[in-house]
């Protein structure tokens, strides 16, 4: 049997001078949101790429959010298994 699920990913940015920041939220089939933050800097003799710090910025947020994911997964075959779970780092 196959099952198709979605998620959805919103992400916003707000570049501030040399800084950029990213806030990404992740909505599971189940409706629960997932949040993650996160941000780069542009040294001050790069040139002026708005892009590569919306992506630093955005793949950072995005990582949070693996780690929270990682460790819900984690902390849900604890209680289901009743026994504790291998780290999860991969």
């Amino acid at each position: 049997m196959q099952t198709l699920v979605g998620w959805h990913v919103d992400m916003e940015f707000l570049e501030e001078g040399d800084r950029t920041r990213a806030a990404a939220m992740l909505r599971l089939a189940d409706g629960t949101e997932v949040r993650g933050h996160g941000h780069a800097s542009r040294h001050p003799s790069d040139p002026a790429q708005l892009r590569v710090g919306e992506e630093i910025a955005g793949a950072r947020a995005l990582m949070d959010i693996a780690q929270t994911l990682l460790k819900k997964a984690h902390d849900e075959i604890e209680e289901t298994t009743g026994r504790p779970a291998h780290p999860i780092n991969r």
